[in-house]
């Protein structure tokens, strides 16, 4: 009965092991570091992992022109930068409350057109300045679903609440998707020509176009980016955000509560393949410590008048200081300025 009993507990914990389908992702040659520019385009994912990265000081930019979802609006807005176009008034629409461009996302919206053009302007500026020098450029996907405006003739990336029969919606295909997206690689390469180019298809579920048409999307954007990357091998990668929550997590556990987007903890998942992607053990080291220190700043204290937390402070300020000298292209100044002054 003893050796039966060890027996099944080993199967089932055999089973328990296979309950998920994990795979590998291979390491990439190329690394990320502290000391490399990147720009980070497209939908709310990208979002996600930019931030991350932004919060332990990396080099990073954050879609200069807001959140977007489809390849066009994202081959659109890459084309601005490349060309540092310059938007003016003729580009801006009017609702009678607020100033806003079909090709930015709301946040850049605003009451009075100057307000709307110097916020525009300024992040593409920065986003020109950046793509010179940038090591990546990470390039989210999110649907192949656009809205076509019918009278200005352009694919918008935010309908801006504008009627229904304002636009035509209709899933871009394949070869359009190819054929934009090479072009400003082209364009992209001819300015930067050792810039790795690494493409993500979001695993938020684009529930309104429905169930189906959802499917369908995901499945263009992924044979549009296999396309791509067989073209430019040498400096376009992909990494499998998609694939690790489809059928990695598999689950609705790890969804929130809307069961379109990805939950914390998923997020948290994808960041640490994402970490073992890109970062060498000494960047991860860095990191770490950036981690401890917001850590430190996000703690509580029951009684901020003990001389243990006036020690506790110091640390952590000498901690942070030392780490600014080593980092010194990273803005420390709210750490230092918290363990200073609290």
């Amino acid at each position: 009965m003893r050796y039966n009993f060890l027996f099944y507990s080993l199967l089932r914990k055999v089973e328990m092991e296979q309950f998920r389908t994990t795979f590998a992702i291979t390491p990439s040659q190329t690394k990320i570091s502290h000391h490399s520019p990147c720009l980070f385009i497209g939908s709310c994912f990208t979002e996600n992992i930019g931030n991350k990265l932004l919060e332990r000081k990396f080099d990073v930019q954050i879609n200069p022109f807001g959140i977007l979802y489809n390849p066009l609006s994202v081959a659109n807005s890459l084309n601005a930068i490349l060309d540092n176009r310059k938007f003016t008034r003729q580009d801006l629409s009017f609702d009678g409350q607020l100033y806003y461009s079909y090709f930015h996302h709301g946040r850049f919206s605003s009451t009075l057109p100057e307000n709307t053009l110097n916020t525009i302007n300024t992040e593409l500026l920065r986003a020109n300045l950046l793509i010179k020098s940038a090591k990546f450029v990470f390039i989210t996907f999110g649907t192949a679903w656009a809205y076509e405006h019918l009278t200005k003739n352009i694919v918008v990336t935010n309908c801006h609440k504008s009627p229904a029969k304002t636009f035509k919606r209709y899933r871009i295909c394949l070869d359009e998707i190819f054929s934009n997206i090479s072009i400003v690689i082209e364009k992209l390469l001819a300015q930067n020509p050792d810039i790795q180019i690494i493409f993500t298809v979001s695993p938020v579920r684009h529930w309104k176009d429905g169930a189906h048409e959802n499917q369908l999307s995901k499945s263009t954007l992924l044979l549009a980016i296999d396309k791509i990357a067989e073209k430019y091998q040498n400096n376009v990668d992909y990494f499998p955000a998609y694939e690790l929550v489809m059928d990695d997590l598999r689950d609705y556990r790890f969804y929130k509560t809307d069961m379109l987007h990805p939950s914390n903890l998923a997020v948290e998942y994808i960041w640490s393949r994402f970490e073992d992607t890109y970062f060498s053990p000494a960047t991860k080291a860095i990191n770490s410590n950036i981690e401890t220190i917001i850590k430190a700043m996000n703690h509580r204290a029951l009684n901020t008048k003990t001389e243990a937390h006036r020690k506790f402070l110091n640390s952590f300020y000498f901690k942070t200081k030392q780490l600014s000298e080593r980092l010194q292209h990273a803005n420390f100044s709210v750490e230092l300025e918290y363990f200073k002054s609290h």
